[in-house]
């Protein structure tokens, strides 16, 4: 590995995201997800917006320097979300799509809600039972919801099984670990801190209930073999064995992540098909968590109706922050379109109105969609084992591996 400390396009790069970041925990948020490399590069000082521009156009110069073609596009569209959170917190207000398109190299698109519409009947076919749509979804949600203290219990296993399948696709490191914890009044369901070191801290939200039949997706998505998967492999062989120190910080408002939760929303299927992951959960798991089979496959059946449902959250988030719709309206509309109590749609809502939400919503459903879509153009496995080694872009995803 090259020394971190020869490289300057590295260093300047992550010299400016923990100056970026420094100003934007002033205002409540925070860009950088994660770091593991050299103590002296993380300066956190609070320098001023012009001194962070002029290291910005030195980045840029480094960056058009650059001579490896695999390396610099990863870097370019990282830069450019830079600039746009420079130009952000210098005062300048984008129009919403503008600020979605800049920051993630993405569409924000919204769904037709025709297309819900066509999805919430499915559900409501799906459902056992009669009666309002949203009331037997929750009382099936209840029936299915794991109690507190057997989260933990019943995460053990499904780990272990996920970091099977996932050494069988391709090598982690030796000493890659995590821990994981239950935590409360956040607005996600699951969390993934990177630490470095092919270390990472997984938090589980339980303000709403965690259901065993999501509880594997949640945890491949988290862990294997998603985000704790992707940080360790390019760590490994991106800044270890290539030099190429940037793929030891993780960026919040920037295109790597829209390629990253897309790994990360197809990484259960990626070792696990579709079929088996039912089986599993209304046998073994079922059992061991003590629920009733029907009613965990029950769920299963009204979670895939409800797939197209996903958009939901990036067009609320439209209405709330590209139409300036009022709060209550777009509860409303989420409460509408996603068959979901008021609880759950204010947990929704405050996950778009908050600073790292309000844009990033779209990283799932976009970010879900070309990933899924680049595995089913190839061989679905190599191009997955590709996305979690190689720096890939959105635009270079749109355009074909």
């Amino acid at each position: 590995m090259t020394a971190p400390s020869t490289d300057p396009l590295a260093a300047t790069y992550v010299r400016l995201a923990h100056g970026l970041d420094a100003h934007v925990k002033q205002q409540g948020g925070y860009f950088i997800d994660g770091y593991g490399g050299p103590a002296e590069w993380a300066d956190h000082s609070l320098r001023r917006l012009e001194t962070l521009q002029q290291e910005a156009q030195q980045l840029d110069a480094l960056i058009a320097a650059e001579p490896d073609p695999q390396r610099r596009p990863f870097l370019e569209a990282q830069a450019r979300a830079m600039h746009t959170t420079l130009q952000l917190l210098a005062g300048e207000r984008l129009p919403y799509s503008e600020e979605v398109r800049r920051l993630f190299d993405i569409e924000p698109l919204r769904v037709p809600e025709a297309t819900f519409e066509a999805a919430l009947a499915q559900l409501d076919a799906a459902l056992p039972g009669s009666g309002a749509l949203t009331g037997r979804s929750e009382q099936l949600r209840q029936r299915v919801a794991l109690p507190h203290g057997d989260i933990l219990r019943m995460s053990a296993p499904i780990l272990e099984t996920l970091r099977r399948r996932t050494r069988q696709l391709l090598p982690l490191p030796d000493d890659e670990d995590f821990s994981i914890g239950l935590v409360s009044n956040q607005p996600w369901s699951g969390y993934n801190w990177p630490l470095g070191n092919f270390r990472s801290r997984i938090d589980i939200n339980t303000d709403l209930p965690v259901l065993l039949p999501s509880l594997p997706d949640l945890l491949a998505h988290e862990g294997y073999p998603g985000h704790h998967t992707e940080h360790a492999l390019k760590e490994l062989h991106l800044a270890r064995e290539r030099g190429w120190a940037e793929h030891t910080l993780q960026l919040i408002s920037a295109p790597e992540c829209v390629v990253s939760e897309g790994i990360a929303v197809n990484a259960l299927h990626a070792v696990m098909p579709e079929q088996e992951v039912e089986g599993w959960l209304t046998g073994e798991l079922s059992r061991e968590a003590g629920l009733d089979p029907s009613d965990v496959a029950a769920w299963l059946h009204s979670a895939r109706a409800s797939e197209q449902l996903s958009g939901v959250g990036g067009n609320a988030a439209w209405l709330l922050h590209q139409e300036g719709r009022p709060e209550a309206e777009v509860l409303e509309y989420l409460m509408t379109y996603s068959a979901s109590t008021e609880e759950r749609a204010r947990q929704t809502l405050r996950f778009i109105s908050s600073p790292a939400g309000r844009a990033y919503v779209y990283t799932y459903s976009v970010g879900g969609r070309l990933v899924r879509e680049a595995m089913q153009a190839g061989d679905p496995q190599a191009v997955f084992r590709q996305l979690l080694t190689r720096p890939v872009t959105p635009g270079q995803l749109a355009a074909g591996l």
